[in-house]
């Protein structure tokens, strides 16, 4: 996650012989069985961890900023004692993302998607979505990632939490900023923090949970450095055919 600490090598071979516990910082709220079952741990680049989506049985949605060149990227299969790494078959970053926007906060299209050669053990999909628009005060997003549950350290890295947060400032379809509704950014509250760089933000639609945005970047109380301030999503509103296409082209069928 851009401005936010990244981790260091040595974690994510740490991460290769533990299991998974609890993260997003500020919450003590577990995810609904079926949408904790489509989250998966990346291993990003420059030697830290990003939270990824499946939105088919082998295809991961991330940000755009956790893609390392090539295939240096990998995914941790928990399901095996000790856990495996796994390396993608294809990656895909979205032709109009640009790094520079995303290190200044700035909208980009941030999203990205992954092919495992096979589904992964244990989990499931989430259904993709479109952000209703326009968005309102009362508006309700559900992060659910696998980042640090205290800004600045590396603990409860690996398994998912949810944290549900309020739309804030002037939301668009290039960016939506999320605040914890009791906080308001004038305090440390609920939010993404290191390792939740892609993780998904569902939207409550007509009884289902759908993913409607990534999380790009986030902020500490105040717009200071860390975590607990603002959440930065990018919507899908503008990438789900993309993001549906490029799937399709990799023979994956996404609801």
């Amino acid at each position: 996650m851009i401005s936010l600490p990244r981790l260091c090598a040595a974690l994510i071979v740490t991460f290769a012989f533990v299991q998974p516990s609890h993260a997003i910082t500020g919450s003590r709220s577990a995810p609904s069985v079926g949408v904790a079952q489509s989250i998966v741990t990346v291993v990003a680049a420059g030697g830290g961890v990003c939270t990824g989506t499946m939105i088919a049985p082998n295809i991961i949605l991330t940000a755009a900023h956790c893609i390392a060149p090539g295939t240096a990227n990998r995914v941790i299969d928990y399901s095996t004692k000790p856990p495996q790494l796994i390396a993608p078959q294809q990656v895909a970053v979205h032709p109009r993302y640009n790094a520079q926007s995303i290190a200044a906060h700035r909208a980009t299209a941030d999203v990205a998607l992954l092919r495992l050669s096979a589904p992964m053990p244990g989990k499931s999909a989430a259904l993709l979505g479109v952000p209703r628009i326009p968005f309102t005060p009362v508006s309700r997003f559900t992060v659910v990632g696998i980042g640090s549950t205290v800004a600045g350290s590396d603990s409860g890295v690996g398994t998912a939490r949810a944290a549900p947060l309020a739309v804030t400032g002037q939301p668009g379809t290039l960016q939506v900023r999320l605040v914890d509704p009791q906080t308001q950014n004038k305090a440390a509250g609920m939010g993404a923090c290191t390792g939740d760089s892609g993780a998904p933000a569902f939207e409550d639609q007509d009884g289902r949970s759908v993913i409607v945005g990534v999380v790009s970047w986030s902020t500490g109380a105040n717009n200071s450095a860390g975590c607990g301030g603002l959440t930065g999503v990018t919507p899908l509103t503008l990438y789900n055919d993309w993001i549906v296409k490029t799937a399709r082209s990799w023979g994956a069928a996404i609801p």
